[in-house]
C-alpha cells in the first residue's frame, strides 16, 4: 500500500517537527522524511534517531514535491522560511506549521508566499514539554492531544482536509477556529501562565536568598513553574508576536492580584474565600474533562 503521505519536508527537526515525523512513521503513513535546520548536530541527531530519512540540502529540489511542508521552528523564523520555499512550492504542496500563535505567521505568509498563500494551512498542536531538540520527540506525543487548525479563506476544504488527515494519523484530536480566536484564547490560557511562571522563578532569582528560598520549594512551586523550564528563545518570540492579546490579559490578571492585595490589606476573609471557592470549582470541574 502506498503511504498516506510520499513525502513531507519538516523545518525544525525538534520534539513538535521530530514527532510529527515519528506518528505518521508510527501509522505507517508516510514515505520519505525530510528535514532542515539551523543545527546540523540536531539534524544528524534526527536522522540518527530514524526521525529523518535524509537531511536537506537543496530546498528548491525538496519543496517541489513535497505533500506537506511542515514549519516548525520559532515563530520568528517563519517569515524567513516562506521566502526560501515560496518560489518553489509544488502546485499540489501544501504549507502548514506549529506555531504558538497564528496571526502573526499569516500575516508573514500573506507577505511573502503571495499567490501561494492558499496553499498555507495555518496549525498549532496542544502538546508540549519542557524538553526540545530531536531526543525530545516522541511518537505518541499528539496521542488525544488537541490540534488546532486556522483555516484562511482562501484554502480549498480539501487542502484543509489533508492537513487534518495528517494530523489525526498523528492520533490528534483536530478543531478548527479563526487566526484572531486562537491568539485571544491562548494568551489567556497558555501564553499568560508562561509569563507568570518566568516572572516567579526570575524573582526568586534576584534574591539574595535564593538558595535558601529553593531549598523549601515542594510541590506547589514546581507543578507551578514547570513550564519556566520551557525555551526561553521560543517563549520570547510568542510573547512578542502575541503582545497586543497578551498585554490585555496581563493588565486583567494584574487587576485580579489588586482584587487580593486589597483583600488582605483589608484582613476581608470573605472575599478571600469566595475568590478560592469560584476558581477552586473551575479547576475541579476542569480536570474531570
Amino acid at each position: 500500500m502506498q503511504p498516506s503521505f510520499r513525502k513531507i519536508v519538516i523545518f525544525g527537526v525538534g520534539l513538535i517537527g521530530g514527532s510529527f515525523a515519528l506518528a505518521l512513521r508510527k501509522a505507517g503513513a508516510v514515505g520519505d522524511v525530510v528535514g532542515f535546520g539551523r543545527s546540523q548536530a540536531t539534524l544528524d541527531e534526527a536522522k540518527q534517531l530514524g526521525i529523518l530519512d535524509r537531511i536537506g540540502s537543496d530546498v528548491a529540489a525538496e519543496v517541489k514535491d513535497a505533500d506537506i511542508v511542515l514549519l516548525a521552528t520559532p515563530v520568528a523564523q517563519m517569515a524567513d522560511i516562506f521566502v526560501r520555499i515560496a518560489p518553489h512550492l509544488g502546485s499540489q504542496t501544501l504549507v502548514t506549521d506549529g506555531g504558538s500563535t497564528k496571526c502573526d505567521v499569516v500575516a508573514a505568509a500573506r507577505a511573502h508566499l503571495g499567490s501561494k498563500v492558499a496553499q498555507f494551512i495555518p496549525g498549532h498542536p496542544i502538546a508540549g514539554a519542557e524538553k526540545s531538540g530531536a531526543s525530545a520527540a516522541m511518537a505518541d506525543l499528539y496521542q488525544g492531544k488537541k490540534v488546532v487548525l486556522a483555516p484562511l479563506p482562501e484554502n480549498p476544504k480539501a487542502s484543509v482536509a489533508r492537513v487534518r488527515q495528517a494530523w489525526e494519523l498523528c492520533g490528534a484530536n483536530v478543531m478548527e477556529l479563526t487566526p484572531e480566536e486562537h491568539d485571544g484564547v491562548f494568551a489567556a490560557v497558555s501564553h499568560l501562565p508562561h509569563l507568570l511562571s518566568f516572572a516567579l522563578v526570575h524573582d526568586l532569582a534576584q534574591r539574595d536568598n535564593k538558595e535558601l528560598l529553593l531549598s523549601f520549594a515542594a510541590s506547589g512551586f514546581r507543578d507551578f513553574t514547570r513550564i519556566a523550564a520551557s525555551s526561553p528563545e521560543m517563549w520570547r518570540d510568542i510573547s512578542l508576536a502575541n503582545r497586543d492579546a497578551l498585554l490585555r490579559e496581563v493588565k486583567r490578571y494584574a487587576d485580579e492580584l489588586y482584587v487580593i492585595h486589597q483583600a488582605l490589606q483589608n484582613n476581608d476573609a470573605a472575599k478571600l474565600e469566595e475568590i478560592f471557592s469560584v476558581a477552586r470549582a473551575v479547576r475541579s470541574n476542569w480536570t474531570q474533562q
